[in-house]
């Protein structure tokens, strides 16, 4: 029984991992392909570290796979948001079927609101 837990969990994580992979490839502007990148490839991997974890039932695999875990589920969003924020600022191209851009709208309120105090447009900036 545990091999077919096992092969499902190794399956499904690397068909996340495939979607992900197809994903940066067909879509078609860098947001949706962070989106691709970090939600299905996180989750493809940690259905792998979950396989692992049964196949190999020991603490310091354990340990290990968790740590793992952790980083992942960490750094995959501070880094899509790091990433998204840049291209913003970089001006790049966005694809077809964005409605709202709320960034951009706090940016221009920001600039457009001279009499804000320097306190608030100094917590405005670290917000955006």
């Amino acid at each position: 029984m545990m091999e077919w837990i096992v092969s499902i969990l190794l399956i499904s994580g690397s068909l996340f991992m495939l979607v992900a992979a197809i994903g940066v490839v067909k879509l078609s502007d860098v947001y949706m392909r962070m989106h691709a990148i970090t939600k299905a490839a996180s989750l493809g991997a940690i259905l792998m570290l979950a396989a692992v974890l049964l196949w190999y039932p020991q603490w310091i695999v354990a340990i290990e796979a968790l740590m793992v875990v952790l980083f992942v589920i960490l750094t995959a969003p501070i880094g899509a948001h790091m990433l998204a924020r840049v291209a913003h600022r970089m001006k790049v191209p966005i694809g077809e079927g964005y409605i709202m851009d709320e960034l951009q709208d706090a940016i221009d309120r920001k600039e457009m609101d001279p009499d804000m105090p320097e306190e608030e447009k100094s917590i405005d900036a670290e917000k955006l």
